[in-house]
C-alpha cells in the first residue's frame, strides 16, 4: 500500500513560489541549450555535408516545436516541479511516469559533467590548466550559487546567458558580409546511396547527424520543470517555453548558414570551436578572441542551468517517493539541497572519466526516449481526459504531438547509427533504473495517484499561504 501524503510531510518539501515571470523562463530555456550553438553541433556537417546536415536540423526543429507546443499544454494543466515525469504519470500511471522522468534524469545528470569537460578544456585554452579540480570547483561554485535561493540563481543565469547571446549575434553580424553560398558545399560526394553535392554523405549522413542536430535545441523541454516557481504558471510557463523555442530557432539558423557559408562546410564540420574558427578565416581575430572567453559564458549558461533542472527533477520524484524521500526535504530558504548536492556529486564522478562525448550521447538516448513518453503523454490526455483544463492549447492538436512521437523515436535511432554503446550504455542505466523501481520503490508511492498527490499539493500550498 502507498502511504499517505501528510500536511507535514510537504511543508517540509515546499519550493518558493512566484519566483519566475515568463521572461526569466523563456531565459531559463535559451540558458539550458545556448551551449550548443558554441560547438558540438556543426560535427554533424562532417556526417552529413551541409545540406545532409541541414535536413536533419529541420527535422530536430520540428521535434522541438512539436514537442514544445505540447508541453506548453501539459505544464498550463499540471503545473508541478516534475515536468514530464508529471505530465506522462497523470497519462500512463505511476510506472509510465517513472520511466519518463527516469529518462529525463539521465539526460540531465549527464550533460552537466559532459559540459563541465568542455569548460576544462576552455579553461585549459585560456588559463593553461585543467583536470579534476576545475570540474569540482565549477560543480561547488555553482551549486553553491543554487544552494542561495532560486530567485538569485536564476538571475546570475540571465547575466550569464545574455553575455552567451551578445556572442552568437556579435558573430552573426560580423560575418554576414563575407558569406559565401558555395563554401556550403565544398564537400565531395560520396557513393553512399542518395549521395548528391548538397547531401555528399546520402541518407544515412543525415540519419546519422539526427544528434547532432539535437545539440541545438536539447534541454528546452525542461521549462517547466519550473513551475512551481514561476508566478503564474498557467500562463508564464507556456509563454516561456514557446518564446525560448522561437528564439533558439533563431539563433540556430543564423550559425548554422553563416558559419559554414563563411568558413566551408568540410572545415566547419571539424572545428573544436567554430565561431572562432569562422571568425578568423573572416580576418577579425580580436572578436574571435572575445568570442573564445564568451563561449565559456555559454558552456557556464547551460552547465548552471542543467543543475537547476536535475535538482527540481529529483525533489519531484523524491516526494513523491520514486526516489529515497530524504532528497525532497527543502531548507529555510525553500531550496531542496540535497537534491541539488547528490546529483551534483554523480556527475563530478562522472566527469572523471573524460568521455564527454560518450555522456553527450547518453544523455541523447535518455532525452529522445523521454520526447517520445512525453508526445504519446500530451495524446492519452487528450483522449483519457479531454475534460481536463487547459489554460492553453496545444494548436493542431494530437497531430502536432503525433509528428514529436514519430521524430523521436526516429532520433533515438540515430544515436545508435553514430555511436551504439552509448546507446547500449544508457540502455543498462534504464535496466537498472527500473529494477530499483519495481524491487523497491513501486510500494513506498507516497500517494496511490497522480490526482491525489496534485490535490494534497494544492491543500499544502494553502495551508502554507493561510498560516499567520
Amino acid at each position: 500500500m502507498a502511504e499517505q501524503m501528510d500536511q507535514e510531510y510537504l511543508a517540509k518539501r515546499q519550493l518558493k513560489r512566484g519566483t519566475a515571470g515568463w521572461l526569466l523562463l523563456a531565459g531559463l530555456g535559451v540558458s539550458y541549450v545556448i551551449s550548443g550553438d558554441f560547438a558540438g553541433w556543426n560535427f554533424g556537417i562532417g556526417e552529413a555535408g551541409w545540406g545532409g546536415f541541414a535536413i536533419a536540423a529541420v527535422l530536430m526543429g520540428i521535434m522541438y516545436l512539436t514537442l514544445v507546443l505540447s508541453l506548453a499544454e501539459m505544464s498550463a494543466s499540471i503545473p508541478t516541479a516534475g515536468g514530464g515525469y508529471s505530465f506522462a504519470r497523470q497519462a500512463m500511471g505511476p510506472v509510465g511516469g517513472y520511466m519518463t522522468g527516469l529518462a529525463v534524469l539521465i539526460e540531465y545528470a549527464l550533460a552537466p559533467a559532459a559540459i563541465v569537460i568542455f569548460i576544462g578544456s576552455a579553461v585549459e585554452e585560456l588559463l593553461g590548466f585543467n583536470g579534476p579540480v576545475v570540474y569540482a570547483l565549477f560543480y561547488l561554485v555553482f551549486i553553491g550559487i543554487h544552494l542561495a535561493g532560486v530567485g538569485e540563481a536564476l538571475k546570475v543565469m540571465m547575466v550569464i546567458s545574455g553575455l552567451a547571446v551578445v556572442a552568437i549575434l556579435g558573430t552573426a553580424v560580423a560575418l554576414i558580409g563575407d558569406f559565401d553560398a558555395a563554401r556550403l558545399f565544398d564537400i565531395a560526394p560520396t557513393d553512399a546511396a542518395g549521395a548528391s553535392e548538397f547531401m555528399p554523405f546520402g541518407w544515412y549522413g543525415v540519419w546519422a547527424a539526427l544528434p547532432f542536430a539535437m545539440w541545438l535545441f536539447l534541454a528546452v523541454e525542461g521549462v517547466p520543470l519550473a513551475a512551481e516557481e514561476a508566478k503564474n504558471p498557467a500562463k508564464d510557463v507556456p509563454k516561456g517555453i514557446i518564446g525560448a523555442m522561437i528564439f533558439l530557432l533563431f539563433t540556430a539558423t543564423l550559425v548554422v548558414f553563416l558559419l559554414a557559408g563563411v568558413t566551408g562546410a568540410e572545415a566547419i564540420g571539424g572545428s573544436a570551436v567554430p565561431l572562432v574558427d569562422a571568425l578568423n578565416v573572416a580576418g577579425k581575430p580580436t572578436l574571435a578572441t572575445l568570442v573564445n572567453v564568451l563561449a565559456l559564458a555559454g558552456l557556464i549558461a547551460s552547465f548552471f542551468s542543467i543543475i537547476y533542472g536535475y535538482s527540481r527533477l529529483v525533489f519531484a520524484l523524491s516526494r513523491a517517493g520514486y526516489l529515497p524521500k530524504g532528497l525532497s526535504l527543502t531548507n529555510e530558504r525553500k531550496v531542496p539541497a540535497r537534491a541539488l548536492i547528490v546529483p551534483g556529486v554523480f556527475g563530478f564522478l562522472a566527469s572523471l572519466t573524460g568521455e564527454g562525448d560518450l555522456m553527450l550521447g547518453m544523455a541523447v538516448v535518455g532525452a529522445t526516449v523521454s520526447y517520445a513518453l512525453m508526445a504519446l503523454s500530451h495524446i492519452l490526455l487528450r483522449v483519457k481526459q479531454p475534460e481536463l483544463e487547459r489554460p492553453y492549447k496545444t494548436p493542431g492538436g494530437v497531430v502536432t504531438s503525433g509528428i514529436a512521437l514519430v521524430l523521436s523515436i526516429v532520433a533515438l535511432t540515430g544515436v545508435y547509427a553514430y555511436d551504439p554503446r552509448a546507446f547500449m550504455y544508457t540502455l543498462a542505466l534504464f535496466v537498472i533504473g527500473a529494477a530499483y523501481f519495481f524491487l523497491y520503490s513501486k510500494n513506498r508511492l507516497v500517494a496511490k495517484t497522480p490526482e491525489e498527490e496534485f490535490n494534497m499539493l494544492a491543500q499544502a500550498e494553502a495551508d502554507l499561504t493561510t498560516q499567520p
